[in-house]
């Protein structure tokens, strides 16, 4: 199975009859709620609002929207509202948790928290999935928001947080491109020696259900041709849904050009907790928002 665009996502999560519970922290956003009560509309989410009650209904009430307020979660701070959500998830009355109008740190706080959070012991990272103009398929970036700079180890987690997104999304075996700047390994360039670690795990059998390029410069990745013209084989050129970028910097870089100068839509969501986390920014259109609860809705299908 390959999922060409967000639109074949969209159609799936449609045709299940299970809609997945959205727990809504800090409600009270135009943005957020537009973007809630259309994957509502489309048959994806049912929603589950936290936070400034009377905000929240004014919200609602701009918005043209009809919802029982009884039904709204009253709290009296963003840290009562991302506590409450992490909370609804220990109770099995949500799948998945979205961002509103509160600081991103407000929210991981309480997910990540010792004691009541949602932590699994295994690291938590951003998945990215890009629908780019002239590529025929999605294609996720990971991670772009989390982890700044990964051991070994930790990118080890990181694919495996990404191949059980792709799990629940119906992928098999799905092709990931350890991305370095040369193709072959170089002692003074270190993610170069881990992507030629990664693939040796993959062919092992140690990250399991999945096939690793690695190392392997982007150009050699989505281009046949220039993989061609320097004698580079491997099944995941020009074909690899996951791209796994060697730090923070690189894949806030390649997300963002591919967005603004390749004309990408965008989804992204953290995951590695007990269930996926929406942590758009603000500033994030409410498409994006909405793809984003598309995306986690998706990955909630194995939980």
């Amino acid at each position: 199975m390959e999922l060409k665009n967000f639109n074949e996502l969209i159609s799936i999560l449609q045709n299940d009859l299970s809609k997945k519970k959205a727990a809504i922290a800090a409600a009270q956003d135009e943005h957020t709620l537009e973007a809630v009560f259309r994957a509502q509309n489309d048959g994806i989410v049912e929603p589950v609002l936290i936070g400034d009650k009377e905000e929240i209904i004014k919200c609602l009430n701009n918005l043209n929207v009809e919802f029982d307020t009884d039904k709204i979660i009253s709290t009296e701070s963003d840290t009562e509202s991302a506590e409450k959500a992490v909370e609804l998830v220990h109770e099995k009355k949500v799948d998945f948790i979205m961002k509103g109008k509160l600081q991103t740190s407000d929210l991981l706080k309480a997910v990540v928290n010792k004691e009541k959070g949602l932590r699994t012991g295994r690291i938590m990272s951003t998945v990215g999935i890009q629908e780019l103009p002239g590529y025929h398929k999605l294609l996720c970036i990971t991670d772009a928001g989390m982890v700044m700079y990964p051991t070994l180890e930790e990118k080890k987690q990181i694919l495996e947080n990404a191949i059980e997104v792709y799990r629940a999304f119906g992928y098999e075996k799905p092709k990931i491109a350890a991305l370095a700047a040369v193709e072959t390994v170089n002692p003074k360039m270190p993610e170069t020696i881990d992507a030629d670690a990664l693939k040796k795990m993959s062919m092992s059998g140690e990250i399991k259900d999945c096939i690793i390029e690695g190392p392997i410069s982007y150009d050699l990745t989505m281009s046949r041709e220039s993989a061609q013209i320097k004698g580079y084989d491997s099944p995941v050129v020009e074909d690899a849904d996951i791209l796994l970028v060697p730090n923070i910097t690189t894949g806030n870089i390649l997300s963002k050009a591919l967005i603004y100068s390749a004309g990408s839509k965008s989804a992204g969501m953290v995951v590695g907790a007990k269930v996926p986390v929406v942590v758009t920014s603000r500033g994030s259109t409410s498409e994006e928002k909405y793809l984003s609860l598309v995306l986690c809705a998706g990955a909630a299908n194995n939980k």
